[in-house]
């Protein structure tokens, strides 16, 4: 099932994305509404940080597009924020609870600019938000993973974006750092807020989203979780990976996958 949506606020049309000639996604095509908490699952291997981070423009497309508010994604980057991986971050890097908080307020600020007051007081309300005021001042290199977590929460909510992508957000954190961060999702959801999150724990999708985006290389199902969380569409995005990657390969051979010579 794949629903779309009138006046989105990310449109995915037949996107397709290849690493060194091997296919990560295929031909994905869907559409996200405003203010929606969106959860992206899928097996591993399945596209699904790739999604995110072709969104982001961080990787190349090999075919399709991506549209935010209608729009290409530099002429709206100041409102979109990213999470990355907290695995893929140098937390050795000197810097101070604070001073992290303060680059999501960068694109407002100018590259040479000094943090306003009205900067200062945004990351400091940030960092109230998600238990970590008195924390502004220690080396991120000190913190535990869980704390490092709500750190790079803290820095999205300072941005004041509109649409935030987060890569697991969730990995790695305490059940009581889970709870919190998954608290403030809700809110900056009901906020007008558009979420979407990379998700791997099952248990909790009915829980958590009200949006999914399922993936296995192409798009399984895109739509409200009461809708397409259901076993038929599990079954298709986890159980039936081989059969797909098997078809994927005869493709590549027939030279009918988007930017992949043979």
């Amino acid at each position: 099932m794949i629903q779309q949506v009138q006046n989105p606020i990310l449109e995915i049309h037949d996107l397709s994305v290849s690493y060194d000639r091997k296919p990560v996604l295929w031909g994905v095509d869907l559409s996200i509404p405003k203010g929606a908490l969106v959860g992206i699952i899928g097996p591993n291997g399945a596209g699904k940080s790739t999604l995110i981070k072709s969104i982001m423009g961080l990787i190349p497309l090999n075919g399709g597009y991506v549209k935010l508010f209608d729009k290409d994604l530099d002429d709206v980057r100041e409102k979109v924020s990213y999470v990355p991986q907290r695995e893929s971050v140098d937390w050795d890097f000197p810097a101070s609870v604070m001073d992290v908080v303060l680059m999501g307020r960068y694109n407002k600020l100018g590259l040479f600019s000094r943090p306003r007051k009205a900067d200062r007081d945004a990351a400091r309300f940030a960092l109230e938000q998600v238990g970590m005021q008195e924390f502004a001042k220690r080396q991120i290199s000190q913190l535990s993973g869980g704390q490092q977590q709500r750190v790079f929460l803290a820095r999205a909510l300072a941005q004041q974006a509109d649409i935030y992508f987060m890569d697991e957000p969730f990995a790695g954190v305490d059940a009581a750092t889970e709870k919190a961060i998954i608290k403030i999702l809700k809110d900056m959801s009901e906020a007008g807020k558009t979420v979407i999150v990379v998700h791997h724990d099952l248990q909790s999708v009915a829980k958590y989203f009200d949006w999914l985006i399922m993936l296995n290389l192409r798009l399984v199902a895109s739509g409200p979780t009461d809708k397409v969380f259901n076993e038929k569409l599990l079954e298709e995005a986890y159980g039936g990976k081989l059969t797909l990657l098997t078809e994927v390969g005869q493709l590549i051979k027939q030279e009918k996958f988007p930017g992949i010579e043979k």
